[in-house]
C-alpha cells in the first residue's frame, strides 16, 4: 500500500515553549536551514581527506593542513585568521610493519595484520623473534610475571560488549594501550602486541599513542588486527611451538614547530569574553582521518559560516580552533590554554567536536551546576533535530585542557557511537565512510548551542 507523508511544520511545537523559547527556536530553525542547505563542511572535508590525508604531527601533510585550515576560515569569514606556534612530537612510523607466527608445524600461516602504536620505539633491524604469553588484564600479567622474560606480551582484552555507549568501552579498554608496554617490560618483556581497541568485524588494526615509563626498559608495541587477535589467541594455546616475528621499523625525532589555526568572528559586547569551538587538525598516518577529527574540524568552521551567514553578531567573540597535536601529546591544547591563562583572558565556553561525524544525539558537558541545568532546559528547542542526550558528562580532550587550567565550562558533540570505533585510528577512517546529512546535522547542532549559550551564559 502507498503511504502519504504529509510536511510537519516545525512552528506547530511552538505553543508548548515559553515566549523566549519561541523566539529561540525560530532561530534555530534559520540556522538548520542555512546549514542543510547551504553548508560546505563535506566538501572541505573532501578536500582536507584526498588531497591532504594523514596529518600526523610533524609530518608535510601537518604544515598542508594548516594552510588549508587558514583558507577555509578566511572563506567562512572570518574576521581575522591567525597561527599559534607549539612545538610538537614528531614520531615517523617507517616502512611497514612486518608480523608472523612462526612454527614447527607446515601449515601455512598468513601474516599477521599490526600496527606500530605511536610513539613506540622500533624494534632491531632483525626484528624480535620470542614465544607469546597471552594475557588477558595487568592481574593476568602480575599472576603470570615469572613467566614473562624473554616473551612478546600479547594483550588480548576485548571491548565489552555490555556498554552501550562504545566510549565508555574505550575508556575501560585503553589502559593496555597506554600502559602495556612499559607494564610487561618492568618483568623482561622483549616487546607487546595489544588487540585493537575496536569492537568491529574486520580485520584493521587501530593505532593509537602509548607513553612509556622511563623506569624501565622501551620495548615495540604493536595493535593487531582482531580476527588475527583471536587467530593468535588459538594459536598459542594450541601450539607449543608457536612464536612470533615482529619488526617495526618506527622512530622518534626531535620536536618540531606545528601550529593550533584560530579564527575570530568578533564579539559586539563583550569582545574581550571567548567562546572557543574545535576539532584537532592531526590525525594518524595510516587515515585520512575523516572521521577523526577532520568532521570536527569542518563543523567547527561551520559554526563561523552559519553565523556569518545569517548575519549573527555573537555577544562574544566565537574562536574556532583547529588544535595541532591532539592524537599524540594534546601539546596544542595545552599552548591554547598556557596562553589564556598568561593573558588572563575569560573564556565562557569551550566546545569541541571528536567524537566522529555521525548522527548527533546530544552533547556531553562538565560544568557548574547551575549552568548544566540552564543547558538541560534547551533540550526541548533540540529534540526536534533528534538531539535528546544532554546529561552525560564529559567533554573533549583538546578544551579538557582549557577546563583544568581556568575551570571554563566546556562540551562536547555526542554522536551516535555505535560505529565510531569500527574506524578508530584504523586505516578505514576515510571520506567515504562520512555521511553528509549526519555531519552537517552535527555542524547545526554545535552552532544552535552556541548561540544558545552566547545568549544566556
Amino acid at each position: 500500500m502507498r503511504k502519504l507523508f504529509l510536511p510537519i511544520v516545525f512552528a506547530c511545537s511552538l505553543p508548548a515553549l515559553t515566549m523566549a523559547q519561541q523566539s529561540d527556536s525560530l532561530m534555530l530553525r534559520r540556522i538548520a536551514d542555512e546549514v542543510l542547505t547551504h553548508s560546505p563542511a563535506y566538501e572541505n572535508l573532501r578536500t582536507l581527506t584526498k588531497k591532504i590525508g594523514g596529518r600526523l604531527a610533524g609530518s608535510p601533510q601537518m604544515a598542508k593542513a594548516e594552510k588549508w585550515g587558514v583558507e577555509a576560515l578566511k572563506v567562512a569569514g572570518a574576521d581575522t585568521v591567525y597561527l599559534q606556534e607549539c612545538m610538537v612530537p614528531h614520531w615517523v612510523r617507517g616502512a611497514r610493519e612486518e608480523a608472523r607466527i612462526i612454527s614447527r608445524r607446515r601449515d601455512f600461516v598468513p601474516p599477521l595484520q599490526v600496527l606500530a602504536l605511536g610513539n613506540s620505539v622500533g624494534s632491531s633491524p632483525a626484528g624480535v623473534t620470542a614465544p607469546v604469553l597471552e594475557v588477558t588484564s595487568f592481574d593476568d600479567l602480575e599472576a603470570k610475571k615469572d613467566h614473562v622474560k624473554g616473551k612478546i606480551v600479547f594483550y588480548n582484552y576485548p571491548f565489552n560488549p555490555t556498554f552501550i555507549k562504545t566510549f565508555h568501552a574505550y575508556g575501560d579498554a585503553v589502559q593496555y594501550r597506554g600502559q602495556g608496554a612499559s607494564r610487561a617490560a618492568k618483568y623482561g618483556a622483549v616487546a607487546v602486541i595489544v588487540r585493537s581497541m575496536s569492537h568491529s568485524t574486520d580485520n584493521y588494526p587501530h593505532t593509537g599513542a602509548m607513553t612509556y615509563d622511563s623506569a624501565y626498559p622501551k620495548i615495540p608495541a604493536v595493535a593487531i588486527g582482531l580476527k588475527d587477535a583471536e587467530r593468535l589467541s588459538l594459536r598459542v594455546k594450541d601450539d607449543p611451538s608457536a612464536q612470533v616475528f615482529l619488526r617495526t621499523n618506527c622512530r622518534m625525532l626531535p620536536d618540531t614547530i606545528g601550529h593550533n589555526v584560530i579564527a575570530e568572528l568578533r564579539g559586539s559586547k563583550y569582545p574581550d569574553q571567548y567562546i572557543t569551538v574545535g576539532g584537532h587538525l592531526d590525525s594518524w598516518d595510516v587515515s585520512e582521518g575523516a572521521q577523526d577529527d577532520g568532521a570536527g574540524c569542518v563543523q567547527s568552521i561551520e559554526v563561523l559560516r552559519a553565523f556569518k551567514a545569517l548575519g549573527i553578531q555573537p555577544a562574544r567573540t566565537l574562536r574556532v580552533v583547529l588544535f595541532a597535536n591532539e592524537e599524540n601529546g594534546t601539546r596544542g591544547a595545552r599552548k591554547y590554554a598556557a596562553e589564556a591563562k598568561a593573558r588572563n583572558e575569560k573564556h565562557i565556553f569551550a566546545l569541541e567536536s571528536d567524537a566522529g561525524g555521525f548522527t548527533p544525539r546530544g552533547f556531553s558537558s562538565t560544568m557548574d551546576a547551575d549552568k548544566k541545568a540552564i543547558m538541560i532546559s534547551w533540550k526541548p528547542l533540540f529534540e526536534p533535530y533528534g538531539l535528546h542526550d544532554f546529561e552525560e558528562p564529559g567533554g573533549g580532550t583538546d578544551v579538557g585542557q582549557l577546563h583544568q587550567a581556568l575551570g571554563t565550562p566546556m562540551a562536547e558533540l555526542y554522536p551516535d557511537s555505535q560505529r565510531y570505533f569500527d574506524i578508530h585510528h584504523a586505516p578505514n577512517d576515510v571520506f567515504e565512510g562520512v555521511n553528509k546529512r549526519e555531519l552537517e546535522l552535527g555542524a547545526f547542532g554545535m552552532a544552535g548551542l552556541i548561540y544558545m549559550v552566547d545568549l544566556n551564559f
